[in-house]
C-alpha cells in the first residue's frame, strides 16, 4: 500500500522542489545524487549521454534512496515515456511540444483510459509503489507527471492550450531554447529580461489553469531565484556541471597558499 505521499502531492505541496539533472552514461551517477538533499533526480535522454539501458538501471537505485526518478526522454520518443513509467518513474518530461496534436500525442502514451491510452505493463512501478494492479491502475493517472516542454515562441503562443490539454500536468521551461527563440536566434541568455517576462506570463498562465511548473536552472543561485518566482519544480545544474564544478573547487583548495 501506498503511504508517502506521490511525486504529484509533494508538487502541490507549496515548497519548491529542487532536482539533480543527470546526463553522464552511468546509472551510479544518478543513484549517488539521490543520496544527497535533492528532492528527485531527472535523467536527461534529449541531451544528455545517458541511454535507455542506464536510466532504466538508474530507477531503483534512486527508489532505494527514497527519491522520485524522472526522465527527459528525446523529441517525439512518446513510447520511452510509457516504459519509463512502466519502470517506475514519477514524472516525464517531454521537450519541444509545439502544436495542441504534441500535446495530446505525449499524453495518450503517460496517462491510462479514460484519459490517455497508455497500456498496460507497469512491471516496476507496481513494486515500488506497492500497490495491487487494480489500485494502481486506479491511482496511476494521478500519481505521475507530465510535463510538457515550452522552450520556442509556437508554445508559448499556444500555452493555454497545451495547459488545457487533458493528461497534462503541467509545463516545463527550457530556458536556453527559449532565450534562443525569443532573440529571434541571435543569443542565448537563459537569464535576458525578455525571458523573465516570458517565464512570468508561463507561470501565471500555469497557476490560473492549476497546473503544475518546472524550469530547469543553470546553477544554484538561478535555481534559488527561480524558486522564489514560484515554480514548482527547478532542476539545478548537471553531474557535468557538479564534477567540473567540484574539482574546480578542490584544485583552488589544494593550490592556495
Amino acid at each position: 500500500m501506498l503511504t508517502n505521499p506521490s511525486f504529484s502531492d509533494l508538487l502541490k505541496a507549496g515548497t519548491p522542489l529542487l532536482t539533480a539533472w543527470c546526463g553522464i552514461p552511468n546509472p551510479v551517477v544518478p543513484g549517488l545524487l539521490a543520496r544527497e538533499e535533492f528532492d528527485a533526480v531527472v535523467m536527461d535522454m534529449q541531451h544528455g549521454s545517458i541511454d535507455f539501458a542506464a536510466a532504466l538501471q538508474a530507477v531503483p537505485l534512486i527508489a532505494a534512496a527514497g527519491k522520485p526518478a524522472l526522465v527527459r526522454v528525446p523529441v517525439g520518443d512518446f513510447a520511452s515515456a510509457s516504459r519509463f513509467l512502466d519502470a517506475g518513474v514519477s514524472g516525464v518530461i517531454a521537450p519541444m511540444i509545439n502544436s495542441i496534436e504534441d500535446a495530446r500525442r505525449f499524453a495518450s502514451f503517460t496517462k491510462f483510459p479514460p484519459v490517455g491510452q497508455r497500456s498496460w505493463g507497469a512491471y516496476g512501478a507496481l513494486s515500488l509503489s506497492g500497490l495491487d494492479p487494480s489500485a494502481y491502475l486506479r491511482r496511476a493517472n494521478d500519481l505521475t507527471v507530465a510535463f510538457a516542454m515550452v522552450e520556442t515562441r509556437e508554445a508559448l503562443g499556444i500555452l493555454d492550450e497545451i495547459l488545457d490539454v487533458p493528461g497534462i500536468d503541467g509545463v516545463f521551461i527550457g530556458p536556453a531554447d527559449l532565450s534562443i527563440a525569443l532573440s529571434g536566434g541571435k543569443d542565448v541568455d537563459p537569464a535576458s529580461v525578455e525571458l523573465d517576462r516570458a517565464l512570468d506570463h508561463v507561470l501565471a498562465r500555469a497557476k490560473a489553469a492549476r497546473k503544475l511548473s518546472g524550469i530547469y536552472a543553470p546553477s544554484g543561485v538561478r535555481a534559488g531565484e527561480l524558486a522564489r518566482k514560484g515554480f514548482n519544480m527547478v532542476s539545478i545544474g548537471s553531474d557535468i556541471s557538479m564534477l567540473r564544478a567540484g574539482a574546480q573547487a578542490s584544485l583552488a583548495a589544494a593550490q592556495r597558499e
